[in-house]
């Protein structure tokens, strides 16, 4: 059972405490599945400074295949975050040399020999997630909290697991907003909603899914927690519900402790 993770990472700079972690929505999709006791590879693109080394021994120390990151000349994407009351508060993103990150035909190949392909928002890969899933191979997108970005718009009809996230619960409005998305090809759509818990549409019907309760240190690498947990369900083709606890239960252990992993 092998997942790829492709696209964006970054280093999550604490200001408040002077710390900086390492992380990107696929990274830690990446981490939480081999956590999990799945297998894991992470391609993308690191810069030449000090975070680009340490972005890659770090993402390697937790057991993820890291022969497809890439050093280029210039700097490892930077979000400045603060910590609240155990809520992170997002600055400043700077996205460094993931600006100018397209796959090559060898790292699609790559890709393409794992079960699965997940990847997100600011992984610059939304133009070639077709020809992947083309070649028969299970592709997963995160679209954060903006599915109606362009490059979510493009991606989602080349897209079996389509996850996004809002804080504003289980609302008419947002299962209109799952069953327009489903309608675009997605086998599933996946909302997360916080300490709400999760709903999932699958064309027929809306199932919901609490939460499992911890002590909340961080919530930075919840919802990528989530993500994790809900795949390796479906690559280990349990129903829809188990999934979703999967990714609940996954999310609690990430809540009890400060970053991503």
């Amino acid at each position: 059972m092998k997942l790829a993770a492709v696209g964006d990472n970054c280093m999550d700079v604490y200001e408040n405490i002077g710390k900086a972690y390492p992380g990107g929505n696929p990274v830690n999709v990446a981490v939480y599945f081999v956590r999990l006791g799945g297998e894991s590879s992470y391609t993308g693109v690191v810069g030449t400074d000090q975070y680009g080394k340490l972005m890659k021994e770090k993402i390697a120390e937790k057991g993820v295949d890291v022969s497809h990151i890439r050093f280029m000349e210039g700097s490892t994407a930077i979000t400045h975050v603060e910590l609240v009351d155990g809520e992170r508060v997002f600055g400043e993103y700077e996205e460094g040399v993931l600006a100018d990150f397209k796959l090559t035909d060898e790292e699609i190949d790559f890709l393409c020999s794992h079960d699965m392909v997940v990847t997100g928002l600011w992984g610059n890969v939304h133009d070639d997630l077709a020809k992947i899933q083309a070649r028969g191979v299970k592709v997963a997108f995160d679209a954060a909290t903006r599915p109606e970005d362009p490059a979510a718009v493009t991606a989602i009809p080349s897209v079996d697991y389509l996850f996004f996230a809002t804080d504003d619960g289980d609302t008419p409005e947002l299962r209109e907003t799952m069953k327009q998305i489903k309608a675009k090809g997605p086998k599933l759509v996946i909302t997360t909603l916080g300490e709400k818990g999760s709903i999932v549409y699958d064309g027929e019907k809306y199932t919901t899914f609490g939460i499992i309760p911890c002590n909340v240190v961080d919530t930075m690498g919840a919802g990528d927690s989530f993500i994790a947990g809900f795949l390796k369900g479906i690559l280990e083709e349990k129903p829809v519900e188990e999934c979703m606890k999967m990714g609940a239960t996954n999310s609690s252990v990430t809540l009890e402790y400060n970053g991503a992993w």
